[in-house]
């Protein structure tokens, strides 16, 4: 397994987590993802942990803390093994206070994630959604002092504005605080707004991304094409209408690509679309999701190889859809972007 820097800190994490999302299936929308029970849990950690993958991601929202609790027993044992990361500010309750990034909320959201993963530290701590009610320093100072109280490794953001994490990072450098090191966001071959704005911001500000949904909310598999609907019983088809836009004409032309490039090199659809985002500046680790032990490996098969310059090109090419305001007018003007990012 390939390592990789997490932005600019000193870990060292694999190019390749497992998500949790799958686990439990508590509620309608969960359930559309997986429902890994305890056993099949353990199954899969074993697995991943014999690839070489020893990251494992949740959080607190994922089927109401069931899914933290499953990964707790699925590590017991393994601990000193893997690395935990784990999200919060989602809801835990029906009280005012049981969201956000308050003081308060954290504090009590922290303790319950550990107890749940029955764990004594947490080595990345991702706030799971910007909270614009709270005061960054309040947020940010909370994540220090859990820090050093030795609870907390590493602080991240996940789905965050280039604003805000721009605002977090002045505050966190203003007065001493633990600085983001991750930015966990959605990027894929389907949508590729990350490029526009964040990347950029992580490649400045030394922000690794942790990629999750590498393959566009299911519909990167190879299974959906000009004439072939998601069949029910898969991820597309159980979660359809939930996600970001896309245009559909653009997914096949997608699909055709990786199909082609899929001929050339033998390798699976679902690898190839990993693989790409795997040589995607500032991606330190993508997150793979997986129902049974047979996706897992044909997931872990998107390591320990390259796709080839022209390949990447012509995935780039297919892939390529019109920027939002102001990249589109950036574009216009490359001699003022040398740093060989896109956008």
């Amino acid at each position: 397994m390939e390592y990789r820097r997490l932005g600019a800190s000193g870990l060292r994490v694999p190019a390749l987590s497992l998500g949790t999302a799958t686990f439990g299936g508590a509620g309608d929308f969960f359930k559309a993802w997986g429902a890994t029970d305890s056993q099949g849990a353990s199954r899969l950690v074993d697995v991943c942990l014999d690839h070489g993958i020893n990251m494992f991601d949740s959080a607190d929202g994922y089927s109401a803390g069931l899914a933290e609790e499953i990964l707790g027993g699925a590590i017991k044992g393994k601990r000193e093994r893997v690395l935990i990361s784990t999200k919060v500010t989602a809801p835990t309750g029906e009280g005012a206070n049981d969201y956000g990034s308050s003081r308060y909320h954290l504090l009590r959201a922290v303790e319950a994630s550990l107890k749940r993963l029955n764990v004594d530290h947490i080595d990345l701590l991702q706030m799971h959604r910007p909270d614009y009610n709270t005061p960054v320093e309040e947020t940010l100072s909370t994540l220090d002092q859990l820090v050093r109280e030795g609870k907390v490794r590493y602080i991240g953001a996940s789905n965050f504005s280039g604003w805000h994490l721009m605002k977090s990072v002045g505050a966190s450098e203003r007065y001493g605080y633990a600085r983001y090191v991750a930015h966990q966001v959605y990027y894929s071959l389907l949508n590729r707004d990350y490029e526009w704005d964040l990347m950029h911001f992580g490649h400045d500000q030394g922000v690794g991304a942790t990629v999750w949904s590498p393959l566009g909310w299911g519909k990167l598999t190879g299974k959906i094409r000009r004439g072939q609907p998601a069949r029910p019983g898969t991820r597309a088809h159980d979660i359809a209408g939930t996600g970001p836009a896309f245009d559909e004409e653009r997914l096949f032309g997608i699909v055709d690509a990786l199909d082609a490039v899929a001929g050339e090199t033998g390798k699976t659809i679902p690898q190839i679309a990993i693989n790409w985002l795997l040589s995607r500046p500032t991606v330190a680790n993508v997150i793979i999701g997986a129902r049974n032990e047979e996706q897992l490996v044909e997931n872990a098969g998107a390591v320990g190889w390259t796709l080839t310059k022209e390949q990447i090109a012509r995935l780039d090419e297919a892939s390529d859809a019109p920027p939002a305001y102001p990249t589109w007018s950036q574009r216009e003007f490359p001699a003022l972007n040398e740093t060989g990012l896109p956008g």
